[in-house]
């Protein structure tokens, strides 16, 4: 056994702090550790590099990398190509922000407070819910820790939840409640919407809540009218993921009378950046706010009667007790959320409508002239969808997706990833970004297929 050296001891240095531990060699450390788990002979590594080389090699190697700044994206699933304002990184990289961790001492931490307090207040303007809390690790988290505060609330151990739910949160949401004896049960999937003729037969006294998300991940809108009141009648909880965007055009989760709402929030501001950091948005009815994960942010006066901010809620285990902690989530992204707060600040009510609108249009402008090529058609003709839809491909997604990286595009999701009966069925998303001839050049690249 050969150890990897990480620090830049001599051996000296090894030797006496070996004979400190009371031990004569690296390798009595880790005896415990069953033989076939140990590197047995030297690690073949390049020679060594000087930093100006070393730097020039990963510049080389990062620029093979593609992205959305340099290929024209329709790339969705849960992350979305739109416009972010130079404001924004700006004004997040700017010291007294991009360096601030936690606010633990509120006396010193007064602008990042207000910063999560204006956070707040705007997604809770958004969502239309009575409150928010300051900010959680994405939309898959957030959405994993509703169902249990859900749970915990109503001290029932079964939750509902829709197959076309994000397949990524899907994933964490197992994760999440496989160790808490939480069981799920599915509702099917049914021409791109979720068959909700089966929620009265799985409603029982031991449903803790409904998860369901709009636009799904086909990117189809659920017709959710009537749903709340039913799970209400039944004492369960509706649980809604949505896409902040289109709330600036869809009924909020206040209006479909939500009690626990969440969100993805990369859509504001945040840029995709091969998949995070991203930014989990997470809010409820007045009544849930002590079951709430995380902490939340409150205005007050000091002694002399100024204005100033503090954490009036803060349930994490870092803060209080674990066992009386809502959830072990052990830090917030409020750099991402600072992101989200500049970004609803610039763009305004009116703004984000306008980019709802534009994504809106584009995606339907998009779907119409593919439904319309000889070989390709629309997999949900009748749901309706916001930004995002599925076409069945002549051929598997998989082949039209590398194709379009040798034409600068990212075509889509190869839905095939997620289900082997989805191999020829590619979801596409379409922002404001997207200019008519962009959508123009993708059309005549499929038209080739």
């Amino acid at each position: 056994m050969i150890p990897m050296h990480y620090i830049p001891n001599t051996k000296d240095i090894e030797k006496e702090i070996l004979q400190a531990i009371g031990v004569e060699k690296f390798e009595d450390l880790i005896k415990n550790i069953p033989d076939k788990f140990l590197q047995k002979c030297r690690i073949k590594l390049p020679e060594s590099l000087s930093e100006l080389e070393a730097t020039k090699k990963i510049g080389r190697m990062a620029g093979q990398n593609l992205d959305t700044d340099s290929m024209v994206s329709f790339l969705g699933g849960g992350s979305y190509d739109h416009f972010i304002p130079a404001a924004v990184d700006f004004l997040i990289g700017r010291s007294e922000f991009y360096t601030a961790y936690t606010p633990y001492q509120p006396e010193v931490a007064q602008g990042t407070l207000q910063s999560i307090y204006e956070y707040q207040s705007m997604i809770c303007h958004l969502m239309d819910m009575d409150v928010a809390n300051a900010s959680m690790y994405d939309g898959a988290t957030a959405l994993a820790e509703a169902a249990i505060m859900a749970v915990n609330k109503t001290r029932r151990n079964k939750v509902l939840v829709s197959e076309l739910i994000n397949a990524n949160s899907r994933k964490v949401l197992e994760t999440y409640l496989q160790t808490k004896d939480i069981e799920i049960q599915y509702l099917p999937e049914l021409a791109g919407v979720t068959d909700l003729r089966k929620l009265d037969a799985l409603l029982d006294d031991q449903t803790a809540a409904l998860l369901i998300q709009s636009p799904n991940f086909f990117g189809n809108i659920e017709d959710l009218n009537g749903i709340a009141e039913k799970l209400h009648a039944n004492k369960s909880l509706l649980i809604l993921s949505v896409n902040p965007v289109a709330l600036a055009l869809l009924k909020t989760p206040g209006e479909l009378d939500a009690d626990i709402a969440v969100a993805e929030g990369q859509t504001l501001g945040i840029h995709q950046s091969f998949g995070g950091p991203y930014l989990g948005i997470f809010t409820a009815k007045k009544d849930l706010i002590r079951s709430m994960p995380g902490r939340i942010v409150g205005e007050t006066v000091d002694i002399d009667g100024k204005r100033g901010y503090v954490l009036v809620l803060q349930t994490r285990e870092q803060h209080i007790r674990r066992e009386k902690a809502t959830s072990n989530i052990c830090s917030n992204q409020g750099l991402m959320a600072l992101a989200a707060t500049i970004y609803l600040a610039l763009v305004g009510k009116a703004g984000l409508k306008q980019v709802a609108k534009l994504s809106l249009s584009n995606a339907h402008y998009l779907a119409e002239k593919i439904a319309a090529l000889p070989n390709f058609s629309m997999a949900f003709e009748k749901a309706p969808f916001f930004n995002e839809f599925v076409i069945e491909t002549p051929v598997p997604a998989e082949i039209i997706v590398k194709a379009a990286l040798e034409e600068q595009f990212f075509a889509g999701v190869d839905l095939g990833k997620f289900n082997e009966k989805w191999k020829n069925r590619l979801l596409i998303a379409v922002t404001e970004k997207r200019s008519q001839q962009e959508m123009d050049d993708f059309i005549n690249f499929l038209s080739k297929f």
